[in-house]
């Protein structure tokens, strides 16, 4: 009985995890839809400037990518570096040059917009808007998360 004990203990240890996560669906796990790029997302009011910059990058690139016809997920991987950028505008038979005006017009309508709604200061809008005019479109999405660490909250 000694030498079985170890066994059990193990075997009701497993039991108290496996059994839990098969009751509790873990056996049925479906990954969650990719959203649609062109459908409104709701979005709750952003704290500080830096949440104000990452939505306002997000809205630029889902509406690029409804332009484009590709998924927000798509885009921003896209964005993570300059040879992504090329291999993503090669698969989707893009003109490179124009998808980086697509992105940089996307990403001053979304700075537009935000400053429009009130969300984006009047006196930090022009700041973000010619970053978003001037820097490369890989580098982009880091650059606003940087801006918006030396911004007032």
């Amino acid at each position: 009985m000694r030498r079985a004990a170890p066994l059990l203990v193990s075997l009701g240890l497993v039991a108290a995890v496996v059994v839990p996560y098969l009751a509790l669906g873990g056996g049925r796990f479906e990954p969650a839809p990719i959203a649609d790029p062109c459908e409104l997302r709701e979005r709750p009011d952003a704290d500080g400037v830096a949440e104000t910059l990452e939505r306002i990058a997000l809205a630029g690139v889902d509406g690029v990518a409804c332009e484009l016809g590709v998924s927000r997920e798509e885009l921003v991987l896209a964005l993570r570096s300059e040879d992504a950028l090329t291999a993503f505008s090669e698969e989707q038979g893009l003109d490179r040059d124009e998808l980086e005006r697509a992105i940089t017009d996307g990403l001053v309508r979304a700075v537009d917009d935000a400053e429009e709604a009130g969300s984006l200061p009047g006196l930090v809008a022009p700041l973000v808007r010619r970053a978003a005019e001037t820097v490369p479109p890989w580098l982009i999405l880091e650059t606003l998360e940087s801006l918006g660490e030396f911004l007032p909250g």
